[in-house]
């Protein structure tokens, strides 16, 4: 057991089930793979277009990967699972049902001696009020409630369409141009390596273009893609960290 793999952006149930379903059993490919020589594996946000729990209730697409998530869990395979901005509404059912830990917060971890930051990426960096200020409402835990009142139906519908209107407009902006200085993630990941010496790398999802860009000599931000065009994920190892693109057998 001697990698750790991370990934980001699956986005299932995005556009419709058709298309979801693909990248579901492509996913479970994945982790059927990396799970021979994984010692843990991270997902780091937005594995859902839009996630739910009511409190009998979960919902019913999904149950592939879930099964599969259960099952490596059950190996003894520790997985954790960061929200994303689609997907920030967890309650217990992943720890309490699948042994997976879940954070609403970015995270450090060591893996073979180097220090990594990591987190899904939305709400980072200057600027952005506007999203910085609905997320902190998101998180509120009266409107959780609220919306938890609704029937499961009703609130499934307002939420895909709600996730598809704002998901087509970050992937219009994100696609408008590439990397560059004034890029809100780039800019944080070179204030917070400059602020955290000990850090090797920082690694971000949200972005939806996979990039290695260094930092410092001695820090590396690694932005994971997605799973709608890119099919890429990080591999840890002694040895090194790299970006792959996932080509099913």
């Amino acid at each position: 057991m001697s990698k750790v793999y991370m990934a980001s952006d699956i986005h299932l149930g995005a556009p419709d089930h058709a298309r979801s379903l693909v990248r579901e059993k492509l996913l479970v490919q994945w982790l059927d793979r990396v799970s021979q020589d994984a010692q843990e594996i991270y997902l780091l946000g937005d594995i859902f277009d839009f996630w739910f729990e009511w409190k009998h209730v979960v919902p019913k697409y999904y149950v592939r990967l879930l099964g599969k998530l259960a099952e490596l869990s059950d190996r003894g395979l520790p997985i954790t699972v960061l929200t994303g901005n689609h997907d920030i509404w967890y309650k217990d059912y992943f720890p309490r049902e699948l042994g997976i830990q879940v954070y609403d917060r970015p995270i450090e971890r060591t893996f073979f001696g180097q220090h990594f930051f990591l987190a899904h990426g939305d709400g980072l960096g200057p600027g952005d009020h506007g999203y910085k200020f609905l997320k902190a409402a998101l998180r509120n835990p009266v409107l959780k409630w609220a919306f938890a009142r609704l029937h499961p139906n009703l609130a499934m519908n307002l939420a895909g369409w709600s996730s598809n209107t704002s998901r087509n407009a970050q992937e219009r902006r994100h696609k408008l141009k590439d990397y560059g200085e004034q890029e809100r993630q780039v800019i944080f990941a070179r204030q917070y390596a400059a602020s955290h010496p000990h850090l090797q790398a920082i690694v971000m999802g949200h972005r939806h273009l996979a990039r290695t860009l260094p930092l410092s000599d001695t820090a590396t931000l690694y932005v994971l893609g997605d799973w709608i065009e890119d099919f890429s994920y990080l591999e840890v190892s002694a040895h090194e960290t790299r970006l792959l693109d996932f080509r099913p057998q």
